[in-house]
């Protein structure tokens, strides 16, 4: 087996090995939930005060379901949402995201992000303060207070509205709720201090999660729970992480609490929406993630620092609410207003180096083309241009090892079966020569981590989540939804349903022409004379066909891209250096070589 040959199969044994383990060796790990969780009776009481009254405590889950239900709203209407304020707890319980549907169906229901308390998955962010000195702690507003409208109709861009609540003690308490033309909500938290005495209390906002998302991937490739930015430091925990928080004597519940010294903030991340809590970008506050065991429900909250407002005075201070899709464009847009590396919040992964200016890159194509099945083509080929000169040493020196073939087939002869005659042999040939052995597999060990990266970028962001290419692919995050069973559509009867056996064996038309790319990028070079190695290349344009039907039709689409401008800048640098490769002649080759063969035992 020589050196060439070796290390192509070392190489292609590699990808195939770190596909299979990405694919099959980590399966998502499955977390039972007990549905009766979600209307079970609270064992200890999280309404309890904290003990501290500088440390808020349990800021309390509740289930005011008929208080809920009878609470007066304030529409939402923007181009990007819609939905409603609960006036109990001034919550936004109620929002969905216009522009985007649940399938690629033209009829089917928008995706619906936040909803009320009594509803399955009741998901919610609400905002209030805790009393600290000068005022009762039920005279400050909760998540269950209600609050009165005291201007605006309906929450749009250009028309905030304010919630009002009169404790009846001397303060009065507003909530101006904005809102911009994305997903940033603002609440401008104010106390006007009517009393004859200074009053101190701390404004918080929280979100509140009736347990786990009905949706949820369990995908290792993806990270779904809490995400926060602590003074530059991103955390992910996953539910089962927060499920595993020790008991918080101050919080009194499971939690974990940091301290926010300079800029950070803190929400959930779904595969592609998010809720994030983010207070002024230059004051601290308390980073807050907690579990309540009893009725299964998640809470963040962002607690900010003690407000103290002296007779007479109104203290304001503004808390951002992100409510939305994780369009890269739009995060970047806030991050670049200062929240601190709000990018983060997309889940860029190990190769983050990479992911990251491979999607920045892929958008701006994307911008200029028009279409993203054209612009994955369009990064497919800024990609090779990049690595050109290391795939033209690689070529070179494949071309060159081509050149040596029948001094290294008379090494055979001449030593025959003293391996370590011939080891030597050939290392002298290729020193002699000037080349690399190693350097043919380069190419192959290059396109592992770009694979991986691409992959990553197809499936956590959302620009790729139900965006056509042309034809029959409708949505290049999704597999080929053609099917060979069918005739690609030519019969009356539907292809298998994605994810079953079924559609893993009856493969759609892209995973086919990924399978011929290979092949005829194998047949530039003569077929192996090694058994072993001849089995292996015959099999392995097949197994990738099978193995990557199940995949984002958008990476099929760059693979693709990549076999056959891999083809043509083999073909030509090996032309260019005295190496003709005799694709049909390799092609008819192997035919001749099996119709030998079958002849041959015949003739027995």
């Amino acid at each position: 087996m020589d050196d060439q040959n070796r290390n192509l199969i070392l190489a292609t044994v590699l990808s195939f090995g770190v596909i299979l383990a990405w694919t099959t060796l980590f399966p998502p790990e499955e977390i039972p939930v007990d549905p009766a969780t979600e209307v079970a009776a609270s064992v200890e009481d999280p309404t309890l005060p904290a003990a501290d009254p500088v440390t808020p405590a349990a800021i309390p889950p509740t289930s005011q379901t008929e208080a809920e239900a009878e609470a007066p709203r304030i529409p939402i209407a923007t181009d990007e949402l819609t939905g409603s304020i609960s006036l109990l707890g001034g919550r936004i319980d109620d929002l969905a995201l216009v522009q985007y549907r649940e399938t690629i169906d033209d009829d089917a229901p928008i995706v619906r992000l936040l909803r009320p308390v009594g509803q399955p998955g009741a998901y919610f962010a609400s905002f209030g303060w805790t009393a600290i000195t000068g005022v009762d702690p039920a005279a400050v507003p909760g998540p269950d207070t209600v609050w009165s409208l005291d201007s605006g109709e309906t929450l749009t861009p250009t028309t905030p509205v304010t919630l009002v609540w009169d404790n009846g003690a001397g303060q009065i308490f507003r909530t101006e709720i904005s809102v911009d033309d994305r997903f940033m909500f603002s609440f401008a938290q104010s106390v006007e201090n009517l009393g004859e005495a200074e009053v101190s209390a701390r404004p918080y906002g929280l979100l509140r999660r009736h347990g786990e998302p009905a949706d949820l991937k369990n995908f290792f490739i993806l990270h779904e729970g809490l995400v926060r930015m602590t003074d530059g430091q991103l955390e992910e925990a996953s539910y089962k992480d927060i499920r595993n928080y020790s008991f918080n004597e101050s919080e009194r519940t499971q939690a974990e609490r940091l301290e926010v010294q300079q800029s950070g903030w803190i929400g959930y991340t779904d595969h592609y929406w998010m809720t994030t809590l983010i207070p002024d970008q230059s004051t601290p506050f308390r980073s807050t993630s907690k579990y309540f065991d009893s009725r299964d429900l998640f809470q963040a909250e962002a607690v900010l620092p003690i407000t103290t407002i002296a007779a007479g005075e109104t203290a304001t201070v503004t808390t951002q609410l992100f409510a939305g899709a994780k369009e890269w464009d739009a995060i970047r847009g806030y991050q670049n207003d200062g929240v601190d590396r709000f990018l983060d919040s997309i889940d860029w992964g190990w190769f983050f180096f990479l992911t990251k200016p491979i999607f920045a890159l892929l958008h701006y194509l994307n911008i200029i083309i028009g279409n993203m099945g054209w612009a994955i083509i369009g990064l497919t080929v800024i990609l090779k241009i990049a690595v050109l000169p290391l795939a033209y040493k690689s070529y070179v020196s494949i071309a060159k090892m081509k050149e040596l073939q029948p001094e290294m087939e008379a090494l055979k002869e001449r030593v025959g079966d003293d391996r370590q005659a011939l080891q030597q042999g050939m290392m002298k040939l290729y020193k002699d020569n000037k080349v690399n052995p190693a350097a043919g597999c380069l190419p192959i060990l290059l396109q592992i981590p770009i694979f991986f990266s691409l992959y990553k970028v197809i499936f956590v962001t959302i620009e790729l989540r139900h965006a056509p290419w042309f034809g029959w692919i409708e949505d290049l995050s999704a597999p080929d939804p053609s099917s060979f069973i069918n005739l690609f559509g030519l019969l009356p009867f539907a292809a298998p349903a994605q994810g079953s056996i079924l559609s893993l064996i009856f493969i759609g038309i892209l995973p086919i022409l990924l399978g011929i790319s290979m092949w005829l990028q194998q047949k530039l070079n003569p077929a192996p004379t090694d058994p072993t190695q001849k089995a292996i290349f015959a099999w392995m344009p097949w197994v990738f066909m099978f193995m990557l039907g199940s995949f984002a039709s958008g990476l099929v689409i760059y693979w693709i891209a990549n076999n056959i401008i891999t083809f043509t800048q083999q073909y030509a640098i090996m032309r260019s250096h005295g190496s003709k490769p005799d694709l049909f002649g390799n092609i008819m080759g192997d035919r001749a070589k099996k119709k030998k063969a079958a002849e041959g035992e015949d003739s027995k």
